[in-house]
This record gives structure tokens, C-alpha cells and sequence, in this order.
């Protein structure tokens, strides 16, 4: 399947659609069509069934069956007039019909999710009809009948190889993109479930990029094989609908999230385009009634930030460290006992020089239990464009913290023939989840009590105990190794000459 998305990209490729970060939202809003169309149709089959009535988001001539298919009525009639019918009416009718939802005040929640997707778009970026066509017919392909089922989501597993190509290097979208692998180990270790406290749980990211975290906690939830849960109806209903919660100031970001969660089956994903740390709005229709503290987050905040002083007027620690500042609104918006993920850039972790890094450090140790700090290998986010050395924070809100569990992958070199793949997070997880305290500890992991960490001023950096420093040899012994090294390089010449 990813040749034929290949195939796809080829041809957007050869009308000037250069990069990922050109012919991606293409896509997106083409895939999203493609398989809203096939949605409704469901919906419709299915109420026609029970003797309801079914309200399409879309009627003719706009629906994916009318004017995308090479068997559509509207498709084929404008094929049959003037040369460019099918460019325009693409270009000057579809595109400004799907983008006036976000003006009509009786537009249902799904009217308002399609405005979004399309909130950037004026027109294709293809400019040649026929080009346009020929992507068409390709995506109208993608149906589950003719994907691989083995997928549980099969049409996310295609458009999840799409953002994988932002994140690649010489992609300006690795910003929006954190390493799967690394998003599915971070939700086995926490184990989010669907209820929280006996009431339906909330899954929150204010940093929410192309969605990554919120879509791979639904895949999570619903995969019973991972998961071990079994949902009723009503579990479905209130993750389709209630469950997921998510920022980001992208204006790029921001309809790819929201086609990329509805691919994965988030009927209504409730997210918001606003600045998470200055407050500033762009729009916020879809995160309306969000509740002010969820039970689960997930999140990688951008690496090396800076931000205003309208940003540091709303926290309590002021500093222009983007990371410290999302520590203390994730503090800030977690339920009593819900628990955090988060990817943090290392230097947060060890500087104690600045005074706000202190004390949102101190708040996040007194406020909740830090129980595990992961040293992640050096090039995990290389492809972001991010050499940074990275961890993973796990805490939840509620107790102080006593001690933490570290766990040291550093040594891991990450490679295009080695990739870090979740299975080189076993170990890792097993230790973590087992009940026999044995377990803990071992090369790779150690225990850290409060005590140690306050005497060296916060600094919570995983220093592997049990790695011992490689001795530098003094000046004269350095000299002497290079006499003796140049000693035999002088007698191997000798050599060389005398064959010559």
C-alpha cells in the first residue's frame, strides 16, 4: 500500500506539488471526502434500518460518490462540457461550499469539522485537470474493500505513512511529528483505560500538532489484542464523541489533525486552533465545553521555544521556556489522580540556574508522583530537526513525589537500519509493570529517592549509576601513546619505500 501511495504522490509531484508539506494537505482533504462519503452511506443504511431519518452532512452535487468517482453523475457531466470544467467546479463551487459551514450558524458539529479541513484551501494546488483526475481515481481506490483488513483502521495505517513523510528529514513538518513507536510506548506504559474514577475519561494534548498522541490513544482503547479492554456501545459513543481534547497554533497542523482523527474513527474531535500558553484564539468552536482539567495527557511540547510576556503573564513561574511553561499548564489542567506523558528535552531537566526552572520542577515534585523518567537514545527526534537528547516524564497529580524510576536507553544508537521500534521498549515495560521489586533495578534502571534530588537543586537528569566514566588519560600518557602510535607508522612507510 505504500507504493500505490507512492504512485499517488508521483503524480501530484509531476503538476509542481514538490514536497510533503504541499501535497499532504491535499490529500488530507481528499482522503477525508473519500471516506466521509463512504461513512455516511453506512449511516445511512444503518438508520434507513431502524425507521430513522438520516440528515447527510452532504447532498449533491458535493458528496465524494457525485464528483470524485469516475462513476459519478456531476463528474461525468463536466467531463463531457468545456475543457477545465472539472478544475473550476472543483475550484470555484466544491472548495467554497465546504468552506461556508464555518459561517452558517445551523451547521452541525460534522459541517463545522469539514470547514476546518478546508479553512487553508482556495484551490488545489494541481493545476492540470487531468493530473487532478488521475489522483482522483487513485484515491477513490482506497475503500475497505480493496485494504489489507488485517488493519483494525486501515485508511489511518495509510494516512499515518503520509505525516511519517513530514517527518522526515527536509520536511518542514517534523515539528507536528512525534515518532509513533514512541507515542504507542508511552501509552503502554501509562495503560489509560476508558473510565477514570468511575466517570468516562478525558484525553487531553495542548500541543496536539497532526493529533498523533489523541489518535493513538483510540487506536489503544479500542484494540482489545493491546489493551485488554472490552467497550460496550456506550464506551464507543463517549470516545467517539466526548473523549479526546487537543491545541495547537498551527494554522498547517490544525486541519490535518482533525481529518487524520476522524480517519481513525474520532467522530468528533474536539480541537481548538489557539496558542495553549499566551491564551490567544484563531478558533475554538470545536473545543467548546471542554472541561478545565482531564484525566489522561499526552504530549511533546515543542523543543527549544520562546515565548512572550503575554505567554508569561499566565503562569506563576515566568520564563520564556516554552517547556517549562507547559509543564506547569499540564500541572495545572490535570484531574486529582490523572496521570501525564510527556517527551521534555534534557537541558529542562538538569538546569537549575534559572529560578523558574526550580520551582516548576519543586511544584511538579510536590504536587504529583514522578514515578518514572525514560533517557531516550540521542537521535530520536534527528528527523524533527531536533539532535536534542530527549526523555519521557510519567507523573500523576495527587501525591507528592517520594522517589523515581529511571530507566536508561541512551545507549540505543538509532539508525535508518535500526530504528527504534516498540519492541525495544520490552524491557522497559516489563520492568516497569511488574510487581516484583526485583525487577527495578538493573543496568538500565535505578530508583532515585526526593532527598537526592533536592540536595542537587532539582536537577531529576537520568545519570546511570551503573556506567562508569571512561578515565582520561594525563598529558604524559597521551604523549607517550602518540610517540609509540608514530613509531609505527614511521617503520610501516620504511616498508612501503623498501617494496617501491
Amino acid at each position: 500500500m505504500n507504493g500505490y501511495i507512492k504512485s499517488i504522490c508521483d503524480i501530484m509531484r509531476r503538476d509542481n506539488t514538490k514536497g510533503a508539506m504541499e501535497y499532504i494537505p491535499e490529500l488530507t482533504w481528499m482522503m477525508f471526502l473519500r471516506i466521509l462519503d463512504e461513512k455516511e452511506e453506512d449511516e445511512h443504511l444503518q438508520s434507513e434500518a431502524v425507521g430513522e431519518i438520516f440528515e447527510p452532512s452532504l447532498k449533491y452535487p458535493y458528496r465524494w460518490r457525485d464528483w470524485g468517482s469516475p462513476e459519478g453523475k456531476k463528474r461525468k457531466e463536466l467531463q463531457e462540457g468545456h475543457m477545465d470544467d472539472f478544475l473550476n467546479f472543483v475550484n470555484d463551487d466544491l472548495i467554497p461550499h465546504l468552506k461556508s459551514f464555518e459561517e452558517k450558524t445551523n451547521a452541525t458539529k460534522r459541517q463545522k469539522i469539514i470547514s476546518q479541513i478546508f479553512r487553508n484551501l482556495t484551490h488545489t494546488r494541481l493545476g492540470s485537470e487531468k493530473n487532478l483526475l488521475d489522483v482522483l481515481d487513485k484515491v477513490d481506490h482506497l475503500t475497505s474493500e480493496n485494504i489489507d483488513d488485517t488493519h483494525q483502521f486501515p485508511l489511518s495505517q495509510i494516512y499515518e505513512g503520509l505525516l511519517l513523510k513530514m517527518g522526515e528529514k527536509n520536511n518542514d513538518g517534523g515539528q507536528f511529528f512525534t515518532p509513533r513507536e514512541v507515542i504507542r510506548a508511552m501509552i503502554r506504559a501509562v495503560k489509560p483505560d476508558v473510565k477514570h474514577n468511575g466517570e468516562y475519561a478525558t484525553f487531553y494534548d495542548p500541543g496536539c500538532g497532526t493529533g498523533g498522541f489523541l489518535a493513538e490513544n483510540y487506536t489503544y482503547l479500542t484494540t482489545p489484542e493491546i489493551s485488554d479492554l472490552k467497550l460496550n456501545a456506550s464506551d464507543y459513543n463517549h470516545l467517539k464523541h466526548d473523549g479526546f481534547w487537543g491545541l495547537d497554533n498551527s494554522f498547517t497542523a490544525f486541519p490535518i489533525a482533525l481529518a487524520n482523527l476522524v480517519l481513525h474513527g474520532i467522530d468528533q474531535p474536539h480541537i481548538g486552533l489557539k496558542n495553549t500558553l499566551s491564551g490567544r484564539e484563531t478558533y475554538m468552536d470545536l473545543f467548546e465545553g471542554a472541561p478545565y482539567k482531564f484525566d489522561y495527557i499526552f504530549t511533546n511540547p515543542p523543543f527549544g521555544g520562546k515565548e512572550g510576556d503575554d505567554s508569561k503573564a499566565n503562569f506563576a513561574f515566568k520564563t520564556g521556556n516554552t517547556q517549562i511553561l507547559f509543564i506547569q499548564h499540564i500541572i495545572d489542567h490535570l484531574a486529582e489522580d490523572g496521570t501525564c506523558a510527556m517527551v521534555i528535552d534534557e537541558g529542562v531537566l538538569f538546569r537549575t540556574n534559572e529560578n523558574a526552572f526550580l520551582q516548576t520542577k519543586r511544584k511538579l515534585l510536590d504536587e504529583c508522583n514522578l514515578w518514572c523518567i525514560l533517557s531516550l537514545p540521542q537521535n530520536v527526534f534527528v528527523n524533527a530537526g531536533a539532535g536534542v537528547k530527549t526523555n519521557l516524564l510519567f507523573f500523576t497529580k495527587g501525591e507528592t513525589t517520594e522517589k523515581v524510576w529511571y530507566y536508561d536507553m541512551s545507549d540505543f544508537k538509532v539508525l535508518k537500519k535500526n530504528p527504534l521500534t516498540i519492541n525495544k521498549f520490552d524491557d522497559f515495560l516489563m520492568r516497569l509493570h511488574s510487581d516484583k521489586e526485583e525487577d527495578k533495578i538493573s543496568e538500565k534502571s535505578w530508583y532515585v529517592d526526593i532527598d537526592t534530588i533536592k540536595k542537587k537543586d532539582y536537577d531529576i537528569k537520568a545519570v546511570n549509576p551503573n556506567i562508569k566514566e571512561k578515565e582520561i588519560p594525563k598529558p604524559d600518557e597521551l604523549i607517550k601513546i602518540i610517540e609509540e602510535s608514530q613509531v609505527k607508522i614511521n617503520e610501516s612507510l620504511q616498508k612501503l619505500k623498501e617494496l617501491t
